[in-house]
């Protein structure tokens, strides 16, 4: 194997175009290659009609390939397509460098990012499984030739014996991300019981959801121009100008082909996203495939079972657009919002939005009557609801005229007989 160096890295791009085959945009494998911190030296690219068995390119283009390797003293060679553990092998014997396709990119990134205790695990498992269909690469010299006495070596062995270590650390991952699932749900059980509604950001990765999240809830996400700058998920208490109270969750952003390894290892962070009552779906105004970006997020929500979850689009950074200004899309609620989240323009339509889509068929307007010894209840209401009016009676009791969610009135009502309530 190719050690990393710990400065930057001297990078090549090779982009392979395949016919008749979905392409990732040349673009955003750029993005993605600064994202990991290299630098990018030449850019060689190519057509063919299907990939060459052995090198994916062609004993053309890898001879010219190797040549540019040695010119520009290359250490890592980005293909912006899946190769083979075989192509990879093959490459790296060829052009004696790091060869890495779009999905160990990825996951090199991810491991760069990764800061809470979860994220490292995730990010690990991700890369084990990565690993193990490719742990031959660095045995070459302990293969086993063709059999028979004293030429028999003891490559098997080894390999049998990183596979092995390689599975245990697996599993012993695997059950600790059980452990801190567990705890996850704890905290989610407890968001449940506060019966508050939870709207999660999700959208293509560096659409402007950590900015956005830092403006609505006053908070300060790491937030940087770069794919991946967000992988663990942040939850915030959000009260809306109307004393609507949420949670609003920041989850890590989609991007075309995300391998399932990821998907898979980041499952229990994505829940976040499944157990949303509504999704907030941040798109980058001024991408030119903004559209198809919409339609890559969605492939993933419906990989991941959360296509039926309903959605706001909101079109952000719509300061870079010329002579634009915020307003909103109406069918029966609001469904698209345009703002600029970095200029504070247009947030007060998202607070409207969010209201009407939280409100409808989900909220009560009522008035409630609290005995004077019940303030645990009245607390309650106050911490949980929307006071509109308060009067005493006679006796000291409270009443009041609240709009609280139907949800944890309807748990009230079964749990606490001090609750008299009388509808309006």
């Amino acid at each position: 194997m190719f050690e990393r160096p710990h400065g930057g890295e001297r990078a090549i791009l090779v982009f392979v175009t395949l016919i008749n085959s979905t392409n990732s945009s040349e673009e955003e494998f750029t993005e993605l290659a600064r994202s990991a911190g290299v630098s990018i030296v030449y850019e060689l690219t190519t057509t063919r009609d299907k990939p060459e068995p052995r090198s994916f390119i062609g004993s053309g283009k890898l001879e010219e390939l190797s040549e540019l390797v040695t010119a520009h003293q290359v250490n890592v060679v980005l293909f912006n397509q899946l190769l083979s553990p075989g192509q990879e092998r093959n490459l790296e014997k060829v052009l004696q460098c790091k060869v890495l396709d779009r999905t160990g990119l990825i996951l090199d990134i991810f491991a760069q990012r990764a800061s809470s205790f979860e994220g490292k695990l995730q990010v690990e498992l991700a890369q084990l499984k990565h690993l193990s269909t490719r742990l031959i690469r660095g045995w070459t010299h302990l293969e086993r030739q063709k059999g028979g006495i004293g030429l028999r070596g003891p490559g098997e062995t080894q390999l049998e014996t990183d596979r092995r270590l390689i599975g245990e650390r697996i599993k012993s991952i695997s059950k600790r991300l059980a452990k801190v699932s567990q705890q996850r749900n704890l905290g989610r059980k407890a968001r449940q019981q506060a019966q508050l509604p939870i709207v999660s950001l999700v959208g293509y990765t560096n659409a402007g959801k950590s900015t956005l999240f830092n403006h609505l809830t006053k908070s300060d996400v790491f937030v940087a121009d770069q794919l991946f700058a967000t992988l663990d998920s942040t939850l915030r208490r959000l009260v809306l100008p109307n004393k609507m109270r949420l949670i609003l969750a920041d989850t890590v952003g989609f991007v075309q082909q995300l391998p399932h390894d990821l998907i898979a290892a980041f499952r229990s962070t994505l829940e976040e996203t499944l157990q949303a009552d509504l999704l907030l779906h941040v798109v980058d105004a001024s991408d030119p495939e903004r559209q198809l970006r919409i339609e890559q997020v969605n492939q993933v929500l419906t990989d991941i079972g959360a296509a039926d979850i309903p959605q706001i689009l909101v079109y952000n950074k719509i300061d870079r657009l010329s002579n634009y200004q915020s307003h909103c899309d109406r069918i029966e609620n609001i469904t698209k919002v345009w703002l600029s989240a970095l200029k504070d323009t247009g947030i007060d339509i998202l607070y409207e939005a969010l209201a009407n889509q939280l409100s409808s068929g989900s909220t009560n307007h009522c008035q409630v009557r609290i005995p004077v010894n019940a303030g645990d209840l009245r607390a309650d209401l106050f911490e949980n609801a929307v006071i509109l009016q308060e009067q005493y009676a006679d006796n000291g009791d409270s009443l009041l005229e609240i709009q609280i969610a139907t949800r944890h009135l309807n748990f009230l009502t079964k749990t606490d007989s001090r609750l008299q309530l009388v509808k309006i």
